[in-house]
């Protein structure tokens, strides 16, 4: 009896000591254990705010799946922990908590230390200040990736442009020109300007950027360090560029079989009226007595003997009689002169073809492919008059309204070969 007496005393005692191992800790030993899980997850919501941040940077691309990713299983991990806490184990039961595991790109990024240069090269590397101004907006993260993407889009998209413009002459050439000699004679390249550094032949075109085109061969060549400091006389009259049939028939035809051939075109109609407006609406000592006292002697009825004498004060309408007249009084020029006429496209095939209209594009695009120093760019200097604004569309409008239907067809007619080559619509609808 007395040994059943002990037993049961020991059991009791046993039954005691588990009771004690599985007791709940003290209120502040809770406190603590909420306090610290608390913290980590502020901690935590904090740095993925700030990864939403840097997402939302114009041009920055990051990873937030991962770290929405590491926090869900971070929650995981405090529930289970919390669960664990609370749940009464069985008698002799052992279920020690292994440690989180985090991904493994985490584990890369922990295994950087501060000062070393290692990072996740997948992701960008990111500072404390960085973070703070990219908060503020003041700072913004280039896209590379992006930025290289866009440039080769802009690059097939304007070489897709240049095949189209080739293809374009050729066709009209085949179709209008096909009886024509192949012979290249010293008249079909005495337009065109050459610069050997570049490998490059410019045909000129008046009223269609050739002024500024001097200027960006003139650098190109080496004869000035910018365009800014060429002056309007140094470019027209100072003969600092060669011109193609200025070399011997051998000369001509090695730079026109390797050289690279450019050509700048205009809408004609457009191109026609900026060269009557800077040639006889300005003053100006050689068109004037040259070309506009025979058009006023033959156009104007009832001329005054002082326009007689100096040939200002051309109208638009005389200048386009003039124009279309077969028996001019005087004879033709290269301003107003057809483009196919200058440049002699059906003989020459340009690797090139440039537009006013997208002149800026296309000339530095040209550039870049010829290899011209990063810093030279197309300028933008207006020559002539530079207070007058430049020829626009509607300002073509106005000068071609003071035309009846039959002389804006007959003009259209004159250019019309320009504009099937390079491909310009009709300016009137009432033209056929």
């Amino acid at each position: 009896m007395l040994f059943l007496d002990c037993k049961m005393v020991d059991a009791l005692r046993g039954r005691r000591r588990v009771r004690v191992s599985v007791c709940k800790p003290p209120c502040s030993f809770w406190f603590l254990l909420l306090f610290g899980v608390g913290g980590l997850v502020l901690f935590i919501h904090l740095q993925d705010l700030s990864d939403m941040v840097l997402q939302q940077a114009p041009g920055v691309k990051f990873r937030g799946t991962t770290q929405s990713r590491q926090c869900a299983q971070f929650s995981e991990v405090v529930g289970s922990v919390s669960a664990s806490l609370h749940q009464r184990p069985e008698e002799g039961d052992v279920d020690p908590i292994s440690p989180m595991q985090l991904p493994d790109s985490q584990w890369k990024r922990q295994a950087a230390t501060p000062g070393s240069r290692e990072h996740d090269p997948g992701s960008p590397q990111v500072t404390k200040r960085h973070r703070k101004l990219l908060k503020t907006g003041l700072l913004q993260r280039p896209n590379t990736n992006s930025s290289s993407s866009s440039h080769s889009e802009i690059s097939r998209r304007l070489s897709d442009v240049q095949e189209s413009r080739r293809r374009i002459v050729r066709e009209v050439c085949g179709k209008y020109r096909s009886n024509i000699s192949r012979t290249i004679t010293p008249h079909h390249v005495s337009r065109i300007y050459v610069e050997d550094r570049h490998k490059l032949l410019y045909c000129e075109v008046p009223k269609a950027g050739c002024s500024n085109w001097k200027r960006v061969l003139m650098v190109l060549a080496g004869v000035a360090n910018s365009t800014q400091e060429i002056n309007h006389v140094s470019v027209h009259y100072d003969n600092h560029l060669k011109r193609l049939d200025s070399f011997d028939r051998q000369g001509i035809t090695n730079r026109l079989e390797t050289y690279t051939k450019v050509l700048f075109v205009r809408e004609p109609m457009e191109r026609l009226v900026s060269a009557f407006r800077d040639k006889f609406e300005s003053p100006n000592s050689y068109y004037h007595p040259v070309f506009g006292k025979p058009i006023i002697s033959k156009y104007r009825v009832n001329a005054s003997q002082a326009a007689l004498k100096t040939g200002s004060g051309v109208t638009f309408r005389e200048f386009i009689h003039y124009l279309l007249d077969v028996h001019r009084p005087v004879g033709m020029d290269i301003h107003w002169e057809a483009t196919n006429q200058l440049c002699s496209p059906c003989h020459l095939h340009y690797d090139f073809i440039g537009k006013v209209e997208t002149l800026e594009e296309d000339a530095n695009f040209l550039l870049r492919k010829i290899g011209a120093p990063e810093n030279l760019t197309y300028p933008s200097f207006k020559d002539g008059n530079p207070k007058a604004a430049r020829t626009s569309t509607q300002i073509t409008q106005h000068y071609f309204s003071q035309l009846n239907a039959s002389e804006r067809q007959r003009a259209y007619d004159f250019y019309y070969m320009d504009y099937l080559m390079f491909n310009y619509s009709k300016p009137y609808k009432d033209l056929y």
